[in-house]
């Protein structure tokens, strides 16, 4: 089982997958991002109710490839991660264009815009955790950055 992670300024989406790897779905939003409480405590909930052995989180780079302020806080994001649950393998994964893609799908589905917001996280989520279940199949090992809660900046 791994997670997908979507982390956010003001909510953080949640996806897992089946043992397998083969299929994500999404879980939860977590809100608000910046009630480190609220997140400590759901984290701690989804991670005794899955039992994950990975989670991937979206490291939003701009398209030249280089890092902004986003990136900065999913860093600080999946530093926390890998330091309230150090048994599990915490990697960041690029994630360009993972919410328009979301918002795209959603779009298809029927979803206008304002109805997007409330599950438009949990869907860039399991973009994530599906393009890094794509990625670790072609490489037949995990993918991203790994990060142990000391390489981050």
């Amino acid at each position: 089982m791994r997670l997908g992670i979507d982390w956010g300024r003001a909510r953080i989406g949640v996806a897992a997958c089946d043992a397998a790897g083969v299929l994500a779905y999404p879980v939860e939003t977590i809100a608000p991002a910046s009630d480190r409480r609220v997140v400590t405590e759901r984290l701690r909930a989804i991670v005794a109710e899955y039992e994950p052995v990975a989670a991937y989180l979206g490291l939003p780079r701009h398209l030249r490839g280089a890092e902004g302020e986003a990136a900065a806080m999913a860093r600080q994001g999946a530093a926390l991660v890998a330091g309230l649950f150090p048994e599990l393998d915490v990697r960041l994964i690029d994630e360009r264009l993972t919410t328009v893609t979301a918002s795209r799908h959603l779009h298809e589905a029927g979803r206008s815009s304002r109805h997007q917001r409330s599950v438009i996280d949990q869907a860039a989520a399991v973009a994530i955790l599906n393009q890094a279940l794509d990625a670790e199949r072609v490489a037949l090992a995990r993918v991203g950055e790994r990060i142990d809660g000391r390489n981050t900046r």
